[in-house]
């Protein structure tokens, strides 16, 4: 296990726009985005392969599809993840995990993923 270091929390209007950044291992074969607001449980985000990025190995959640981008820097052995229009339902802790043996990323099961970060809050408030 690795801890994972994320990156790019903080407050945003409803609208705006936010990048989180995740330091990965090279041996970590995907690496996702949780989130966790207050009071609910911990849901998937995105997840991608960097090593298949661009075979289209990404998953998005219905919530965030066509809003959230994820990608890959695999020399910086870094993900990102942009949030676009971002709303209120948006505001939770957001974690870095990644899984090092080959997972179906579509089922974003959290006992998949063994290496964690420790979170960094997203607050989208006017």
């Amino acid at each position: 296990q690795v801890q994972l270091k994320e990156s790019g929390g903080g407050l945003v209007q409803p609208g705006g726009s936010l990048r989180l950044s995740c330091g990965f291992a090279k041996d970590h074969y995907a690496v996702g985005w949780f989130r966790q607001a207050p009071g609910k449980d911990r849901e998937g985000v995105a997840c991608i392969v960097p090593s298949e990025a661009n075979l289209g190995s990404i998953w998005y959640s219905t919530s965030v599809q066509g809003r959230f981008d994820i990608s890959t820097d695999t020399d910086k052995n870094t993900v990102y993840l942009q949030m676009n229009n971002l709303k209120p339902e948006d505001t939770a802790v957001y974690y870095c995990a990644a899984a090092d043996t080959i997972i179906r990323i579509a089922n974003m099961y959290r006992d998949d993923f063994t290496s964690w970060g420790q979170g960094t809050q997203v607050t989208v408030s006017s």
